[in-house]
């Protein structure tokens, strides 16, 4: 048996800080930590041995790794794996919901050979393109993803983990959301499912030594501290 855990950075926006839509091309920082050390507790309370750590090559990321590894007491370099950097969104990178809901909702509007909607009209086609994605991973125009790429590298990432060890990866939504492709019926995962996961979330895969499955979608590690008695 051997897993492939998936860990998603902390949050990049402080509350009441308008979110933008950041890829590859945004390198922000993290701005806490506790979601991060959550995991790393997580892990640490759980058991769950971690013999190999990677992460995307982005501040985020890295950080996050570094800080899961310092609170699940992991002896262990982060190792940079370039595969797995966010996404590129294109004429929407670091813009924020609205604003890229207003462009899908033109490119839909014009593929549809409508024309003079109003805002609210734009926004909700828009938002149905955002959707799509949320839902099945469907690439909204205009953003430079190749998900057949996206896929084959996490098959071949989980396909060179050793037999009997777990390999925990950190990286980011856009990139998270392809990771079901090691399952058998990934589509029928995504129909039960949000693919969109939270920051700070851990989803853990495990391959029986014949096929893959997913043990945990989205775990939240920061809710289960945050929730517990006596907190």
């Amino acid at each position: 048996m051997k897993r492939c855990l998936i860990a998603r950075h902390g949050n990049t926006f402080l509350p009441g800080e308008t979110p933008r839509r950041v890829g590859g091309r945004t390198d922000l920082p993290l701005v806490e930590e506790e979601r991060a050390r959550a995991i790393g507790r997580y892990l640490l309370t759980s058991g769950i041995r971690v013999d190999r750590l990677y992460a995307a090559p982005l501040l985020r990321t890295t950080r996050t790794a570094e800080l899961i590894a310092m609170e699940a007491r992991l002896p262990l370099p982060v190792v940079a794996e370039a595969r797995f950097t966010e996404i590129d969104h294109g004429p929407d990178e670091d813009k924020t919901e609205t604003e890229v809901k207003r462009r899908l909702g033109e490119e839909s509007a014009r593929a549809a050979g409508l024309s003079s909607l109003p805002d609210a009209e734009l926004l909700l086609l828009g938002g149905r393109v955002l959707d799509e994605w949320n839902a099945r991973a469907v690439v909204p125009p205009g953003w430079r993803v190749d998900a057949a790429e996206i896929a084959r590298s996490w098959q071949d990432f989980a396909s060179s983990i050793p037999d009997g060890e777990n390999v925990l990866l950190c990286t980011s939504n856009g990139i998270i959301r392809f990771a079901p492709s090691l399952l058998e019926d990934r589509d029928a995962f995504c129909r039960d499912r949000d693919i969109k996961v939270s920051t700070g979330s851990l989803s853990i895969f495990r391959h029986d030594g014949e096929h893959w499955h997913c043990d945990a979608w989205d775990l939240r590690p920061y809710k289960m501290t945050l929730d517990a008695p006596g907190r």
